[in-house]
């Protein structure tokens, strides 16, 4: 990593967005666990629970930044601001989040902030809520007798999207594509998707080994995702992903400096 992480925990002068899960301390990450333990300031979503706030460091800052409906505390833009601040003056934050930090929890523009001022950051998946709910109820979100897609919405929309993405396409994620694209990608042209729709496959997620291959739906057909298992991503949220940033190159080289290989 550019600034490599310290086997004891969070490094100095970088922001963490850490998925606190549903709310059950069982369900966190050891990851999050570990960052939560060692961070010096964590920044919490008002909907994290006392139960996970407690786990963090006895030296450790914490302040509730959440926003609920009619009852905002802070703005994003105040937000942003003292993660840039706080890692800038040497502090390892976590910005704690419900759920996983890239599903309904504002990542992007806070990833766009740290970006454009040059703070380090990683990303700490955590279980989203709907995989929680799913556990809870002892119900498979997916059974080939029945369904074979999910869809995820958020009650507050995108009022402020740009014109050409209305209505907002939703990303898609398929698991267990296959190699072979071209009968997928001819399905989502006909569909009405663009050839500039992006396309994303990844190989062995999370592994020491993972690979990334970014196309767009007109090159999907002729894309080789790498071996299995493969996740296959499209979505307008791709447009701006791009290998080989600094941030990206970090998260690689910690997966293979934290986690063993495991043979598939």
């Amino acid at each position: 990593m550019t600034t490599g992480e310290s086997p004891s925990g969070a490094r100095k002068g970088v922001v963490y967005l850490v998925g606190a899960g549903p709310g059950d301390p069982d369900l966190l990450t050891v990851k999050a666990l570990r960052l939560l333990g060692s961070a010096d300031i964590v920044l919490n979503d008002d909907l994290v629970p006392p139960a996970i706030l407690a786990l963090a460091g006895p030296r450790c800052l914490t302040v509730n930044v959440g926003k609920r409906c009619g009852t905002k505390k802070i703005t994003q833009a105040e937000i942003n601001q003292l993660m840039v601040e706080k890692a800038a003056q040497g502090f390892s934050v976590v910005r704690l989040k419900a759920g996983d930090p890239l599903v309904f929890g504002r990542a992007a523009e806070e990833m766009d902030a740290l970006r454009a001022a040059g703070i380090p950051f990683e990303i700490v998946p955590g279980i989203t809520t709907a995989f929680a709910a799913a556990a809870a109820l002892e119900c498979s979100l997916t059974d080939r007798r029945a369904s074979s897609s999910i869809v995820f919405s958020s009650g507050h929309h995108a009022s402020e999207a740009p014109e050409a993405l209305k209505p907002n396409e939703p990303t898609r994620i398929v698991y267990m594509p296959g190699r072979d694209f071209t009968t997928l990608a001819a399905e989502w042209t006909a569909s009405g998707l663009p050839p500039s729709f992006p396309c994303i496959a990844i190989s062995r997620v999370a592994q020491p080994d993972q690979q990334i291959t970014i196309a767009t739906l007109g090159a999907l057909s002729n894309t080789d995702p790498g071996p299995a298992p493969v996740l296959l991503l499209a979505g307008w949220v791709f447009q701006n992903v791009q290998v080989g940033t600094p941030e990206f190159d970090a998260i690689l080289e910690n997966l293979a400096e934290d986690r063993p290989a495991i043979e598939s």
